[in-house]
């Protein structure tokens, strides 16, 4: 299995995203036998966007590798304002083993990979958060014996986080349902490569406009209506999305055994605090399954550039 950069969703087959979740539960049963893997290794974090869940769980998986973390915060402005994305990759080479970068635009990534000879890992973007997928993934996975069987839908507004599992669950041949307002199903690009994946694993991906067309599901996912850095919605907007909110009634109609959030949640908006709080919620367990996925990457891309 090789690939030297984990950036986007559509990068990785089936059989690769398949033996990423296989590792991620090795390294979560049996943490002690991986915590040399990242042996004198040091991982350069660099975030332009703040985090909570991203930064503790690729600061503490790197820890719990025997690797070492360096974060660097927003204070330091967009990449490629200050100086030259080249440059700052060819830097960050000099001494680092890694770069994990959560950035505003993709751009900025595959000019980090392109210049950097380390490996880079896709911490989220404008387009993808390949980590948050494989972590949701992996939780799923832990609840369904076969994934190809399973229905998911996503219920909401199309964003990174929707353009990533789409494109996974067409690598992986499973049946996605995006179900938004009309005009926030997110990128047509990214539909146009998801159904060209589907064709190849068999997977069903279909867009609706109408939460009454959501139809039956074993998960439902939803993530904030308001992104980061997209706070000038107004009110009038977020009452087209009223219809979609994640609830027990939705529950109920569709039959869904799981609900997923990759948080931070608005509760009483995307999803009840009812069901947020319930037996339903995979909530809690994706943030914890971001670390094992994220270190399952790390492995991963640290076995491929020494063999």
């Amino acid at each position: 299995m090789s690939f030297s950069h984990f950036l986007a969703d559509d990068l990785q087959t089936k059989a690769q995203v398949l033996s990423l979740i296989k590792l991620a539960k090795q390294i979560k049963q049996n943490p002690a036998n991986f915590n040399q893997a990242l042996a004198g290794k040091s991982i350069v974090m660099l975030f332009e966007k703040p985090s909570l869940r991203t930064h503790i769980s690729f600061d503490i998986g790197i820890q719990k590798l025997g690797g070492h973390a360096l974060y660097i915060g927003q204070q330091n402005g967009q990449l490629g304002e200050r100086e030259r994305v080249v440059d700052v990759a060819k830097n960050l080479a000099c001494w680092s083993d890694a770069i994990v970068a959560r950035v505003f635009e993709h751009q900025v990534l595959q000019e980090l990979a392109e210049h950097a000879d380390i490996p880079v890992i896709n911490a989220l973007c404008n387009l993808y958060h390949p980590c948050q997928a494989l972590a949701d993934f992996l939780t799923v996975a832990e609840q369904f014996d076969d994934l190809s069987d399973v229905k998911l839908a996503y219920v909401g507004d199309g964003n990174n986080v929707s353009n990533s599992l789409m494109l996974t669950a067409a690598v992986l041949g499973i049946d996605f349902t995006l179900v938004s307002p009309m005009g926030f199903s997110g990128e047509a690009h990214i539909y146009s490569q998801a159904l060209a994946l589907a064709k190849e694993s068999g997977a069903t991906i279909r867009l609706v406009n109408n939460a009454q067309d959501i139809g039956e599901q074993d998960v439902i996912y939803t993530d904030t209506w308001v992104s980061m850095g997209d706070e000038s919605k107004g009110a009038k907007t977020l009452e087209k999305f009223a219809p979609f909110q994640v609830n027990h009634e939705m529950v109920k109609t569709t039959g869904a055994k799981f609900v997923m959030h990759c948080q931070p949640a608005h509760l009483g908006h995307e999803i009840t605090e009812a069901l947020f709080d319930s037996d339903y919620s995979l909530a809690t367990q994706q943030a914890e399954n971001r670390m094992w996925a994220q270190n399952a990457v790390l492995v991963t891309l640290f076995s491929e550039s020494s063999s």
